[in-house]
This record gives structure tokens, C-alpha cells and sequence, in this order.
């Protein structure tokens, strides 16, 4: 999808009524719910891993191969055997840098599709309820931004 297309598709969705229509608090506890568990596909682009690996201080190409595993045309970050990031240990260690798709939980298009995903969501995540409101506007940018990352994951993981 086209910038002026998603933006266009985002703009066409701020006058719909959603059950976020009067905003939803949200405060990050750093508690890791979302960094542990399930094993799940933190996908990184271009320019997402060459800032990681300058703030690590390795070479881009010994991140690559250290911490990365290819999906058919992009990357995800690695996880240990039982689903948690490599980069969470009593926190993230990449938090500055850490990718959108971290940057824009939970509120993510999947997660926002109906009140149903949404308190799916709110079950295991302590941060839900808590913190800043933010506004429907911003939860549509968050879904904006987050929306190709859905899109690529899609085509890359679940089709075939």
C-alpha cells in the first residue's frame, strides 16, 4: 500500500464510531507480557536494524547474524526457547531503539479490530487501563503506523 493510499485509508476511518471513540489508557510498566511468552515474529526493517546494532555498538552484519533470523524478504528478531525476546532481560535493553511494532502496542490494527481482540489484549497486558489517555486519533495514527508491519507479516509468515 501507497503512503497517500494508507493515509487516505486512515483518514476515512477517523470519522467511523469505534468502542475507542473517547480514548483508551495505556502506560508501558515495562513488565515484558508482550516481550515473553508465545513465540511471535518482532519483524525489524532496513533502517530499524542499522540503529539497533549502532546502539549495541556490533557491526550491522554480526547483528544480522547474531540476533536476526531471515523470513522470506525481511527480518525478525531472534527469541529464547520458551518465546521471550532476546533483548528482554528485567527489561528491554533496546528500549531507545526498539522497533515500531514495540513502539505502537497494543495498539495495533489486529488488537483494535473489535472490543472483543482488545480485551483479549487487556488480559495480559498490566498496562492497559493505566497511564496516558490517548485519543482515538492517536490510537489511528499508532494503527497508520503499524498497519504495513501487519500487512508484511502477513504475506510473509501466514501466506504461503
Amino acid at each position: 500500500m501507497k503512503d497517500n493510499d494508507k493515509s487516505a485509508l486512515i483518514e476515512g476511518l477517523r470519522s467511523r464510531p469505534y468502542f475507542f471513540d473517547e480514548g483508551i489508557r495505556f502506560g508501558c510498566t515495562r513488565c515484558g507480557a508482550c516481550c515473553t511468552g508465545e513465540p511471535g515474529v518482532v519483524y525489524v526493517d532496513e533502517h530499524e536494524i542499522t540503529a539497533i546494532a549502532e546502539y549495541m555498538e556490533v557491526p550491522r552484519d554480526v547483528f544480522v547474524e547474531r540476533c536476526l533470523y531471515l523470513l522470506k524478504k525481511s527480518y525478525s528478531i531472534r527469541e529464547t526457547n520458551d518465546g521471550r525476546c532476546i533483548f528482554f532481560e528485567n527489561g528491554c535493553a533496546i528500549y531507545p531503539v526498539r522497533p515500531l511494532q514495540c513502539v505502537t502496542f497494543p495498539f495495533w490494527f489486529q488488537n483494535m479490530r473489535s472490543l472483543d481482540a482488545w480485551e483479549e489484549v487487556a488480559l495480559k497486558c498490566p498496562g492497559i487501563g493505566k497511564g496516558r489517555r490517548f485519543s482515538k486519533n492517536a490510537i489511528l495514527d499508532c494503527i497508520g503506523l503499524s498497519y504495513p508491519i501487519y500487512k508484511a507479516l502477513v504475506e510473509e509468515v501466514f501466506l504461503k
